[in-house]
């Protein structure tokens, strides 16, 4: 199996995407890509060369400091191994044209803008505190859902998570008294998630046909109703709590709604805490 190695005094990435781009115009190929990021020293750039001959391999790179394109040109040469530079014409032309020398630092490209990270880390968090998991930190959400089950909770966390919030949700459960940390958090943080119950039997109905299993009384109108008899006792502890009706809302009509209830704004693009 060939194999390319894609390496960089950044991250590596630009790197491998280009070889991937080029991947797609060709068919049944039998190829693996290495990548190696923060290539720095000659030294390394030796190791890397020497595998890339051990294994029948080439390399690609974009290396933006001159002496290390130079040193993968001079070493891939002695050994056989073939080089792509994807970085050094560039950057030739570009000095050419702005009649100026390029600074050779890497480091100074990053792929990722800090929104996508802000969602990235929103996404993971969201993830990890999903169902009343993961208490111990419920204090570092930023949005926390509450409310029965089939009430929108995970898929309005996942959507505002997309959107840059640490989401958790936590589940309203006939007969169980909700986390303690539920209660101690601050006001602007929970918003509990009400629907009409003959709307919420029906979701669940649904549900419980689908999965091809019995609800034991889950889907009851009667059961649905004490279940949101009970939830709104329980949103009774902290009046400080906005309810939010999901019935029959889009999740991006009730996700908008959570984060005005919230005296939330835009920055950035991304709705945020003032």
């Amino acid at each position: 199996m060939l194999r390319v190695f894609a390496i960089s005094d950044g991250t590596g990435i630009t790197a491998e995407r280009v070889v991937r781009a080029a991947l797609t115009q060709f068919t049944d190929t039998a190829l693996t890509i290495t990548r190696y990021g923060n290539v720095l020293t000659q030294r390394r750039v030796r190791e890397i060369v020497s595998e890339a001959e051990a294994t029948g391999g080439f390399i690609v790179h974009t290396l933006v400091s001159e002496e290390l394109r130079r040193c993968v040109f001079t070493e891939g040469r002695k050994v056989n191994v073939a080089t792509i530079d994807l970085m050094g014409p560039l950057l030739a032309r570009l000095s050419e044209q702005l009649a100026t020398p390029p600074l050779g630092k890497p480091g100074l490209f990053s792929p990722f803008d800090p929104s996508y990270m802000q969602r990235i880390d929103a996404i993971n968090f969201t993830v990890r505190h999903d169902d009343g998991r993961s208490l111990f930190d419920l204090d570092q959400a930023e949005i926390v859902l509450t409310g029965v089950s089939r009430t929108s909770k995970t898929p309005v966390s996942i959507y505002l998570a997309y959107r840059g919030w640490r989401v958790a949700n936590v589940p309203i459960v006939l007969g169980l008294e909700p986390p303690e940390e539920l209660f101690r958090l601050p006001r602007r943080r929970v918003v509990g998630l009400v629907i009409k119950p003959e709307h919420l039997a029906e979701l669940r109905r649904v549900r419980v046909e689908q999965m091809g299993i019995h609800g034991y009384g889950y889907a009851d109108l009667a059961h649905v109703r004490e279940e949101m008899t009970y939830a709104y006792h329980v949103f009774g502890r902290r009046r400080d709590w906005p309810l939010v009706d999901v019935t029959s809302k889009p999740i991006e009509e009730a996700a908008s709604e959570i984060v005005t209830v919230l005296g939330h704004s835009m920055r950035g693009g991304l709705e945020n805490i003032k």
